[in-house]
This record gives structure tokens, C-alpha cells and sequence, in this order.
């Protein structure tokens, strides 16, 4: 999806490749493809305009909230705008069908847009004054959730308001590092413990006084993520030491995933694609699964390689 948006550039690439997207993905997914587009959308402008929107503005979080919700929402009537009735946040047990309420969050109206002002201004004194950035990210985003001030869309735009701390940090380490590691991919993979620690703060519920939150719990869970970030940082290290290793022969077969790496291709169209002779294709793609660069599928004539995530 990023590779076919960035090329077009536009406003309007994301609705004119629509039915281009929907065909390059797959069918089995948990996330609907305006769900993806959003969520890339407002992470490039954390990444790009972070400097830009410090100190924090309460129209700053609702443009991202828009960002996030354009593609998804046909009306556009609730992107940007604080909820108008209750959002508690439920967990949907997709075996049973069985809900519960994870967390009640603050009451639409005036007490949302009170709670909003005054955690964005404790944002702007704590990000500059405080001297552990990742306990004020932490914080952060965790009154922002229990605050839940949209109607939808909530957790999304935490989870990029964290980032969004860890870039406005001081610690340049940090800051400097944040850019590098998934720590959204990290929390839907921990998306069971991720509930039970939100609601382990404060019993599942709002409070007006911060300090009454147990916010040691969403810290601990939060740096276990950005160690697991970390990890997968070591692994991308690793395949890209690998491709530097590659032959050129090596490097034009490699190149053949790149531009479609959903794809699973037969060494057939390997060969015509590289214009290389069967048996050096095949050498290259054993050196290829060698460095764990592509995985393999299937047995005999029916052999396919995709390249690894």
C-alpha cells in the first residue's frame, strides 16, 4: 500500500487506487484496508511534522484523529471531533461472543473537554521538564485513553501519540531511535494482556485525578513493548547486513519480491523476470532462504517463494 500511494503522491491517491489496494491484499484480515490507509496516513505526519507541534495544541490531536478516520468514515461527520455519547472501550470474545466492559471512560461533553485540556496542558510542562521521557509517553497516552474523547478510533491515535512523545522527547537516543521501532505491531500482538493492564490501573475506569491511577503497570507493559521493538530492530539490522552480502545475481532475484512482496512467485517467473539462467535463479534463491531473506511453499514443480516480514 505505501509503496503504490508514495509513488502517486496525490490527496486523492488512496481513492483512486482503492480497487488496486483491495486486490493486492488478502481476503483473511482483521483490519479493513481504510483502517490501514489511515493509520499510515497519521503516522506520516507524527513522523514528518513532530517538531512542528510542540508545544501540543488540542487542534493538533484532533487533526490526526481526522487523518486517521478520512478513509474509513464515508461521512467524514466524526473525524476530528470529540465523542457525543458514551464509548466505553468492550472486548468481543470471537469464540463465544461473550463481551465485557474493559474500560468506562469519561462522560461526553463538557467533562471530556475539560480532561482534554488539562492533559495536554500537563503535556507540554512534563515533555520538556520531566527527565524520563518514557514515563511522561506512557502517561501520556494512557489519560489519553481513559479519556477516550472520540467516538472511535481511540487506541490508534494513543498509540501514535506515544510515538509522537518518544519524537518530542529530549532524550535524542530516544527521540532518534522512536522512528525505527514498531511499537503499535508490537501491542496488537499483545492485544489480551494490553486490556488487562488498562484496566489493572484503575480498576477499568476513568478518574478525574490522575495521581489516583497505578500507572507502574502501563509503564511496565509499555517498556516490554519497546524491548520487543528493539528486538525486531536487531532482526531488520540482520536482513539488511544480509543484502549487502548479496551477489548481483543474488541481488536481481531479491529485487524481483520487492515491489510485490505479497506475492509468491515460481522460479519459472524468477527466470523470466531476471533473465537469468535457471540454475543460477535456483542458487540464488537457496542463498536467498540461506540468509532468511524468503521462505518457500510447497514441494516439487509446485515450489513458490515469498520474501519474509
Amino acid at each position: 500500500m505505501d509503496t503504490i500511494l508514495s509513488a502517486d503522491g496525490k490527496k486523492t491517491a488512496f481513492e483512486q487506487n482503492k480497487g488496486l489496494i483491495k486486490n493486492k491484499l488478502s481476503k483473511d484480515r482483521e483490519r479493513s484496508i481504510e483502517e490501514v490507509a489511515g493509520c499510515r496516513n497519521m503516522l506520516l505526519q507524527i513522523y514528518e511534522k513532530h517538531g512542528e507541534i510542540l508545544p501540543l495544541r488540542e487542534v493538533d490531536i484532533r487533526g490526526l484523529h481526522d487523518v486517521l478516520m478520512r478513509p474509513y468514515l464515508k461521512d467524514g461527520s466524526r473525524a476530528g471531533n470529540y465523542k457525543t455519547q458514551s464509548n466505553s472501550v468492550v472486548e468481543i470474545n470471537h469464540h463465544t461472543g461473550e463481551t465485557r466492559t474493559v474500560f468506562k471512560t469519561a462522560d461526553p461533553g463538557l467533562s471530556t473537554a475539560i480532561a482534554m485540556q488539562e492533559l495536554i496542558n500537563w503535556y507540554n510542562k512534563a515533555i520538556i521538564n520531566e527527565p524520563w521521557p518514557i514515563v511522561v509517553a506512557t502517561e501520556f497516552t494512557y489519560r489519553f485513553l481513559a479519556i477516550h474523547p472520540f467516538q472511535d478510533g481511540n487506541g490508534r491515535v494513543g498509540r501514535g501519540l506515544f510515538l509522537l512523545s518518544l519524537l518530542q522527547s529530549n532524550n535524542k537516543a530516544l527521540s532518534t531511535v522512536a522512528r525505527y521501532i514498531a511499537i503499535d505491531r508490537q501491542i496488537e500482538k499483545h492485544k489480551e494482556e494490553y486490556y488487562f493492564v488498562l484496566n489493572a490501573c484503575s480498576n477499568g475506569r476513568y478518574l478525574k485525578n490522575p495521581t489516583d491511577y497505578k500507572m507502574e503497570h502501563f509503564l511496565k507493559f509499555m517498556i516490554k513493548m519497546i524491548e520487543k521493538s528493539l528486538l525486531d530492530m536487531e532482526v531488520y539490522r540482520k536482513k539488511y547486513a544480509n543484502v549487502q552480502k548479496l551477489s548481483e545475481s543474488a541481488f536481481s532475484v531479491f529485487n524481483c519480491f520487492k515491489d510485490f512482496p505479497e506475492i509468491k512467485l515460481q522460479t519459472k517467473k524468477i527466470c523470466e523476470e531476471t533473465q537469468l539462467p535457471r540454475r543460477t535463479v535456483i542458487n540464488c534463491l537457496n542463498i536467498l532462504l540461506g540468509y532468511g531473506l524468503l521462505q518457500k511453499y510447497g514441494q516439487g514443480a509446485g515450489i513458490k517463494y515469498q520474501v519474509t516480514f
